[in-house]
């Protein structure tokens, strides 16, 4: 199975980079690659909400939802709940923040799970790892420092 992976340090508080990425609904504050996001079920911070996703690119819209939020953990869990611009199956996806605690700054991963045809799988994982997830993390940096 699949498991692209991004990591990158933010040079602003553990708190405040958390702050960024548990906000589900508020996505293209620093993923450019998303045009617009609205929380279309449940609310805010709750598991169990639905953003709807539009690319800046255009396209049809697709659906995630947060299943875990762990605050305690700076922990995000979400999946695509049906159709989705990548055509993936099953796709399950985690972003965790950790504090540097030599110099005050936060560390970043992102990666994910996910299920597709096997001649799919290498640009999935460098679109998934490179461009959505490095693409956020470089995002956070952008708007954090």
């Amino acid at each position: 199975m699949p498991r692209p992976y991004a990591s990158g340090v933010v040079a602003a508080p553990v708190d405040q980079v958390w702050a960024r990425v548990r906000a589900f609904g508020d996505l293209p504050d620093f993923l450019g690659a998303i045009g617009h996001c609205e929380i279309v079920e449940g609310a805010e911070g709750q598991v169990g909400a639905v953003r709807r996703l539009t690319l800046a690119a255009g396209g049809d819209p697709f659906d995630e939802r947060l299943l875990v939020l762990d605050d305690p953990a700076r922990t995000l869990t979400y999946a695509f709940t049906g159709a989705n611009p990548f055509g993936v199956r099953r796709y399950v996806s985690t972003i965790r923040v950790s504090p540097v605690t030599d110099t005050g700054e936060s560390f970043v991963e992102w990666w994910a799970e996910y299920d597709a045809d096997a001649g799919q799988e290498a640009e999935l994982d460098r679109t998934f790892a490179q461009d959505v997830y490095g693409g956020g993390i470089a995002g956070l940096r952008q708007l954090l420092t």
